[in-house]
């Protein structure tokens, strides 16, 4: 059992890199006008399964997901790195839990694809975003609960920056010191990338909460897409798909080098 909970954390790991590598490529097509506009990670399981043997993509993307979920579970709930109860460890924990769903959710969707990617998936996703941002306005105190969503993100971006700065990436490594100094940049890289590519989403999340207006809402990728438009945009999606790539490359390393321990018996310290 220990060896196959192993093995999944580690598939997991790949799965998730070759998602954010795919999502970085895209984005880098998308600022030389290579490809139609910027994707998030939904976005790239879209194009994917719309390439020859789309559905067998969209499988393997899905399976991958889907142990990477449950790694996460168990590093969340059973504390599979050790990090006690302490207030720092319980923050990490919380983190974990928190990206096994956001994980749990586009394994959701990647399974959904091999029923047919959408026709038009940026469209696809905008529309998606709209209803939900509807269906929250909908509810009582809906404004300022689209604006407690937007200010989420910008939390989660934010926190993405101020990981890249203070968080030891090599902590969990099994590499040699040579070796974790010269990929740790490549994580730093990748969580500022992530970190400042939520925060022009979060804005207009933000405002259309304000205003009170669904249709202001935008995908991941069509708000990228809006950075694109700035002056020197084209250079600063280029910077951002190469931070994605930067942490597409990281998992890799994780795949293989990182520290899988799973707990000696599957019972919450809780």
């Amino acid at each position: 059992m220990r060896d196959l909970i192993e093995l999944a954390a580690r598939v997991g790991y790949g799965a998730r890199g070759f998602v954010y590598l795919s999502v970085g490529v895209l984005i880098l097509l998308a600022s030389v006008d290579l490809i139609g506009g910027a994707v998030g990670t939904k976005g790239a399981l879209d194009w994917l399964a719309q390439r020859p043997l789309g559905r067998v993509w969209a499988l393997l993307i899905g399976l991958g997901l889907a142990a990477f979920v449950m790694w996460r579970l168990l590093q969340a709930v059973f504390d599979a790195d050790h990090e006690g109860l302490s207030l720092n460890g319980m923050g990490r924990r919380l983190s974990q839990l928190f990206s096994g769903l956001s994980y749990a959710a586009l394994a959701v969707a990647a399974f959904g694809l091999m029923a047919g990617a959408p026709a038009d998936p940026a469209g696809d996703g905008v529309a998606q975003s709209q209803a939900r941002a509807a269906a929250v306005l909908a509810l009582p105190l809906g404004q300022w609960l689209l604006v407690a969503a937007g200010l989420a993100i910008f939390g989660v971006g934010v926190s993405n920056i101020v990981k890249a700065c203070r968080e030891d990436f090599t902590e969990y490594l099994a590499c040699s010191k040579r070796l974790c100094r010269r990929v740790a940049p490549l994580a730093r890289a990748g969580h500022v990338a992530r970190g400042l590519a939520y925060l022009p989403l979060a804005g207009l999340v933000v405002l259309a909460g304000l205003d009170e207006r669904a249709s202001e809402v935008t995908s991941f990728g069509s708000a990228l897409e809006a950075v694109e438009r700035q002056p020197a945009g084209p250079w600063i999606l280029a910077a951002a798909a190469l931070g994605f790539v930067a942490f597409g490359a990281f998992s890799f390393i994780e795949a293989r080098f990182r520290r899988i321990r799973p707990p000696r018996e599957l019972k919450s310290p809780l």
